[in-house]
Parts: structure tokens; sequence; C-alpha cells
């Protein structure tokens, strides 16, 4: 392989060989292993949906290849010890993605969503066959965010029948579980149970937005963003009156919170009423 080779993917495959050249690549990048660099794969896959939300391009095209790399590193990773290569990683997927759309590679027609869906995890289902485990619960990743890990474990429940069947049937469940938590609250703040029931209310929350057909991670996210904005704008407004946020009591952040929502709705409803 040559670094520079015309061909991009080619390329990258030829600089992380180099890298991991046990003679002449980089001490950090040959001191790693499948392991160690996980959480930068993690990191990664957060900054893509990060430049995604923030609409920003040329940040996308960066932290895509950032990811990207994390999958060379990991395919030279197992190619050095006979496990696997970039080329076996990506004919797995493509075999996949050909298995679990036969309506658009074979013949198979679906009515419905729900008939494409059910197809899906058929698919998906038949693909653990042989696996050694025995649970729809299987091969729901440990490492996924508490979130996106609900709502997976949730859909696998419903594949086999348990599941809620409407959105509105699950508000009574929330409401059950505030008032659990509130009871435990009453009882005398058992920080064990009070984290139980607060664990027990997130989770129904999340049931609630899978049967909206929100992402409960995407939502939660954008409203982090949405606090994040809001609040630094109370700390500019606050400065540009003389003020810092640690001076003014609960009463005066709260009406320059109310006040930096109020400038900030209206900006929006502007924008979206122009042409």
């Amino acid at each position: 392989m040559d670094i520079n080779d015309p061909d991009p993917m080619r390329r990258l495959r030829a600089i992380m060989a180099r890298l991991r050249d046990p003679e002449c690549g980089c001490p950090w990048d040959r001191a790693q292993t499948s392991q160690s660099i996980v959480p930068y794969t993690l990191e990664e896959a957060y900054e893509v949906g990060e430049a995604v939300a923030a609409g920003d391009s040329d940040a996308m095209r960066d932290e895509l290849g950032d990811l990207l790399f994390q999958v060379v590193f990991q395919a030279r990773l197992g190619e050095e010890v006979g496990l696997f290569d970039f080329d076996t990683v990506a004919a797995a997927i493509g075999d996949k993605l050909l298995r679990r759309h036969p309506h658009v590679f074979a013949d198979a027609e679906f009515a419905h969503d729900h008939e494409r869906e059910a197809a899906w995890e058929s698919a998906k289902a038949e693909e653990r066959v042989g696996r050694d485990r025995h649970s729809a619960m299987d091969d729901i990743p440990l490492a996924l965010p508490a979130l996106a890990r609900s709502t997976k474990l949730q859909r696998r429940a419903r594949r086999v029948g348990f599941d809620w069947d409407a959105a509105a049937s699950v508000i009574g469940k929330i409401r059950e579980e505030i008032d659990e938590l509130q009871s435990e609250f009453d009882r005398g703040m058992d920080p064990a149970r009070i984290t139980d029931e607060v664990g027990d209310v997130l989770f129904s929350v999340v049931n609630w937005a899978r049967h909206l057909g929100v992402d409960p991670e995407t939502a939660l996210r954008g409203s982090n963003r949405k606090f994040e904005r809001r609040f630094r704008a109370m700390e500019a407004l606050a400065a540009e009156r003389g003020r810092s946020l640690e001076a003014l009591d609960s009463d005066a952040m709260e009406a320059l919170w109310d006040e930096v929502k109020r400038r900030q709705d209206g900006a929006s409803d502007e924008r979206e009423s122009r042409p």
C-alpha cells in the first residue's frame, strides 16, 4: 500500500498501516488495542452528531473522516491478528444490507411500514441464531448511552409483543412512577431507592417518546443545546446590566430567564415567518 495512492480509501489504509508499523510507526498508535480506542470511537460518533445538529457541512466532513478512521483503525487491528480486515468488514455490511432489504434488492413487497419493520426484525433475529445467545435482549451493547439503550430494549420487547398499545397508555405509567418517586422522597430520601425510582421515571418517559416516534437521545440533546444557549444569553444580559448571575437572587434570575426565552422564542418565530 502507498500513502500517495490516488484512491482515498487505499491511501487511508496505507497511512494506517504506516502508523502501526513496528519500526517506523507512531508510538501512540502502535500502543493501542481494540479496547483502548473504543472511547475515541464513541467520542467521534458524538462529534458527528453535533456537527449534523449544527448544520455545519465542513465539520460534518471532518468528523465523518475521524469516525471513518476509527473503523479503519479497528480493521487494521483485526487484520494484524488474523481475525478480519477492512475488506471483510465492508463485505459483511454489504451482505447484511442486501439481506435486510429484500424489498429493494429482491422481489419482496410490503404493503405497510410495519410489515417492512417486522421483516427487518425477523432478519436480525435469524442472524442471531447460532450465536449461542437465547434472549431477545442479546446483542444490545452495554456501552450505548442509557437513553439509546432503553429505546433498544423496549423495541426488542415490542418484537415479542410486550409493549403498550398506544402512546396514551404510557402516560398513566409515567404518573405512577412519579407517584412512587414522590413516596420514596416523602419516606426520607434513601439514595439508592430514589435513584431506582428516578430511573423508572426516565425509562417510562423513553417509552412514551418511542411511541410518539421521537428519539429521546436526539430530543434531550436538543434540549441541552437550548438550555445552554439560553443560559449563555442570561450571562450576557446580566453582564450588559453590570451584574453577574451569582449576584442575583432566584426571583431576579427567573425574570432574566423569562426575558431571554421571550427574546429567543420571538426571534425564532420571526425567522420562521419569513418567506
